[in-house]
């Protein structure tokens, strides 16, 4: 089927091309007189600039009202609009004022080119301050986090303050100063199991009471959030304070979680945060968008002291949006916040992370084939904990609602008792991925890992860590303390990776003859199983989010062996061949899938096959541009929610005049009712009139209708200055493929279907997803019943699980005399005491109003 051109429905002269070559997309061009700012007006027009000057005043008022609503998307078209009338403005008032009389002669001139100059520069200010904010609160994250971690397992007796490292600093194996709590096992045992508790108890409980959005790793919102969605609160003050302090106890507690995830969230928070005091940014989402983008960036480089890394990370997962001066302001804010955090220099070390290490030793060809092995293992795993995370997601998200604090204690309880017995599970992730990157070579033992009598038994328990790594990342990821994944997975992959080394080396060791090793020297070390875990690492990262060229510079930046590149590209491409067999997308999209959130990938192909008619909203509800009773609008308002109206001539013709947005009708009405005291009777004209009464504007007395009479048998109301006269319209017969490239590339909120000026209907980055979803559902069916029956049954023995420990608890509570009456960990709440408003409430609201229509 040939498809026609919307630009068919109207007389073109003879020399425009023919149909088949017009344009399917076009911004409508309408003779309708509104007060917009004016195409070609000079300095020398007043009647221009004061059309200018009430323009930006009444669209300041709409956006001081407006600042974006909440759980909506950002029409970056008008914002586009609405920024280049700002800067007119304010260049045309500056002129007035160093012109006008405010300031003369060469004082005029270098005091508006500092001015003019500070506007300018207003952006590297930004990012300094927030680079340089990031790069502190990371320092102090990272000292706190160590203490914390430590305390669990003894105490420093010369300073309290002080962790295992810097207690024993200079020694190899401990201290007599670093004591544990007690010299019997069950004791510390306990002990360990208490402060998980607590720990974890402290954290649940501030992202509860305090800042719900603080929870989990918030990489998935963020990447909503620059695309245009808006989600009040959650780059807030609160949010970054909340985050800041219950992350390093989330990580203390031993829960597997990580900070790196985390780390992004706190420091696009920090940008959010700094940059709302600079008006430049407080009311337009494209300036900031630059900042949060350079925030992300900041945020990886100084979790795994990988600047470049960060910009790239910033590059590929985060933004879908990055011009060139993007990526400038990315890399200069990730530079300041690496080279604070390198000089507070958390560790003492010189280094910015903890598993910093240094490869001199150069690898073999024969060794690809392990490689190889590592790249299908990192694959593996990231399609079994995507898989499965979003299982437990749904059943924490249907049953444990209401149970976020006891969920996030039991878990950490559980983890450490079936961590502790492991060497590897014990202490701290980031600690042990420490150990396992070290080369055997130069002094560096933990436990007798480099003994070759050990060999098996280190194999045995290396196997065993990654095993209970993963069921555990599985279940706790997404609990309502800060959590990220980036580590945890870094960590199962640097135990898999070792074990394949420690393999390897054995395999040489019992076989150096054979000519599989001949490029083996005869007399000094072959394999370095070191290299093989931070290659576990590199693809366990790639296997979880999906991404290649940032893990590859992580890597690189963490290690500095330039000589391991090939080996880490190697590794990750493999992973992202295996990972993509299983499904597109890391765990950051797939939750973004999960959540409902109105955001289309970049990174993804559709060959839908369909027309856009086949998606729109064919029943929409649309204004008559005259004649409509002020009253009737108030009433069509009420009874639609929706987010924008389309304006046609008339009812039966439908012929498109334009767009009003909700929040710009809801002012307009209201201002006329105040102002105009105009009544129910009102006749309302969104089509510029002679005879129609202004509404009025924050302008000037000239608009004001304080004087006119209230008994007006006739008054008419214009509301034409509101309407935008060119939305962004198609053809019902264009490409699915098509419009869903204009919401990713362009970012409107609505794009409107006309066929021969007649309006048709409407399409919403929502509709699109809706029947991507369809779509989707209809290739890979699935039974929901079968698996509802499951997770039923799992909750019945949770359930009968928690009431038996309340039965034995309180059993014990009455031996002892403890309280009056037993505690019901897991009772019921009733209808009538629920809590005020929970973070997974907030969760459930936020999935329910992002599947409402915008439009």
């Amino acid at each position: 089927m040939i498809r026609s051109s919307s630009s068919q429905s109207r007389p073109r002269a003879p020399h425009v091309r023919s149909s088949s070559f017009a344009p399917a997309l076009r911004r409508r061009n309408t003779s309708i007189s509104i007060s917009s700012p004016h195409i070609g007006a000079t300095e020398d027009d007043p009647e221009a600039a004061q059309a200018d000057s009430a323009a930006h005043v009444l669209h300041e008022e709409i956006a001081e009202i407006k600042r974006y609503e909440d759980f909506t998307t950002i029409d970056w078209v008008q914002d586009a609009a609405r920024e280049q009338l700002r800067r007119r403005a304010k260049r045309k008032e500056r002129a007035g004022f160093w012109e006008g009389g405010g300031v003369t002669g060469r004082r005029a001139g270098w005091r508006r080119k500092i001015v003019e100059a500070y506007d300018a520069g207003q952006a590297w200010i930004v990012v300094t301050l927030v680079g340089a904010a990031i790069g502190m609160n990371a320092a102090f994250l990272n000292i706190v986090t160590e203490w914390l971690s430590d305390i669990k397992l003894g105490h420093c007796e010369t300073a309290f303050y002080l962790n295992e490292n810097f207690c024993c600093w200079g020694a190899e194996s401990g201290c007599p100063e670093w004591k544990r709590w007690s010299g019997f096992w069950p004791i510390n045992y306990m002990l360990y199991i208490l402060f998980a508790a607590l720990f974890a108890l402290t954290a649940a409980t501030l992202v509860k009471s305090f800042a719900p959005y603080a929870a989990g790793s918030g990489i998935s919102e963020i990447k909503c959030i620059i695309a245009g969605f808006v989600m009040k609160g959650f780059l807030g003050a609160w949010t970054l304070a909340i985050k800041s302090i219950g992350l390093p106890l989330a990580i203390a507690s031993g829960l597997s979680v990580g900070k790196e995830g985390p780390s992004v969230h706190y420091a696009v928070c920090t940008g959010n945060v700094i940059s709302r005091f600079f008006d430049k940014y407080r009311r337009n989402a494209a300036k900031t968008r630059e900042i949060l983008s350079a925030s992300a960036a900041a945020g990886v480089g100084v979790a795994f002291g990988s600047p470049i890394g960060g910009v790239l990370f910033s590059l590929e997962e985060m933004s879908n949006y990055f011009p060139l001066k993007t990526m400038w302001r990315s890399y200069f804010c990730a530079l300041v916040a690496t080279a604070v955090l390198a000089a507070m220099n958390p560790f003492r070390t010189g280094q910015l992370v903890m598993f910093q290490v240094r490869y001199d030793r150069s690898w073999h060809f024969f060794e690809i084939l392990f490689y190889l092995i590592l790249g299908v293992f990192g694959g593996l795993y990231g399609a079994l904990v995507i898989k499965w995370n979003l299982k437990v997601q749904a059943f924490r998200k249907k049953y444990l609602a209401n149970y976020a604090i006891a969920e996030s204690v039991t878990l950490a309880v559980a983890t450490a008792i079936i961590c502790y017995p492991n060497m590897f599970l014990r202490i701290d992730m980031t600690e042990s991925m420490e150990i396992l990157f070290q080369e055997c070579e130069g002094g560096h033992d933990y436990d007798e890992l480099c003994e070759r009598q050990n060999r098996w038994s280190m194999i045995a328990s290396l196997a065993i860590a990654t095993v209970i790594r993963t069921l555990l990342v599985i279940i706790t990821y997404g609990c309502k303390v800060p959590a990220g994944i980036f580590v945890p997975s870094m960590a199962i992959g640097a135990s898999f990776g070792r074990m394949v080394g420690i393999f390897v080396q054995h395999i040489h060791e019992a076989y150096p003859g054979s000519t599989f090793f001949a490029a083996c020297e005869p007399d000094g070390p072959c394999i370095t199983p070191g290299t093989y875990a931070f290659l576990g690492a590199a693809a366990a990262l790639s296997g979880i989010m999906h991404i290649t060229v940032s893990v590859v510079v992580i890597m690189f930046e963490l290690t500095g062996a330039l000589t391991y590149i090939l080996p880490t590209m190697i590794v990750v491409g493999v992973t992202k061949a295996v990972g993509e067999r299983f499904g597109h997308g890391g765990i950051a999209d797939r939750a973004i899938w999960f959540n409902g959130y109105p955001f289309l990938d970049n990174k993804e192909e559709h060959t839908f096959g369909v027309p856009v008619s086949q998606v729109m909203a064919s029943h929409i509800v649309s204004l008559p541009a005259s004649g409509l009773e002020l009253r009737a609008l108030e009433r069509i308002m009420k009874d639609n929610q929706y987010q924008g109206y389309p304006i046609v001539e008339d009812a039966t013709s439908k012929t498109l005049i334009g767009y009003v947005g909700r929040t710009e009708l809801k002012y307009a009405v209201d201002r006329a009712k105040k102002d105009q005291m105009a009544p129910g009777h009102a006749k309302c004209f969104f089509v510029a009139s002679s005879t129609s009464s202004r509404t009025p504007s924050a302008s000037g007395p000239a608009m004001s209708f304080d004087t006119m009479s209230a008994t007006s048998a006739q008054l008419n109301v214009d509301l034409s200055k509101f309407v935008d006269p060119t939305p962004l319209t198609v053809h019902p017969r264009l490409p699915l493929e098509t419009v869903m490239e204009i919401f990713k590339k362009m970012g409107p909120r609505v794009i409107l279907i006309e066929y021969r000026g007649r309006l048709t209907g409407l399409v919403t980055v929502k509709d699109c997803l809706k029947y991507q979803f369809k779509v989707e559902a209809h290739e890979n069916p699935q039974s929901p019943g079968q698996v509802n029956e499951t997770q039923e049954k799992i909750w019945a023995m949770m359930r009968q699980t928690a009431v038996w420990v309340d039965d034995k608890l309180n059993a014990v509570r009455r031996k002892l005399g403890i309280g009056g009456q037993d505690i019901r960990l897991l009772s019921p709440i009733s209808p009538s005491i629920q809590p005020e408003q929970s973070d997974d409430a907030l969760e459930l609201e936020l999935e329910d109003r992002g599947r409402s229509d915008i439009r």
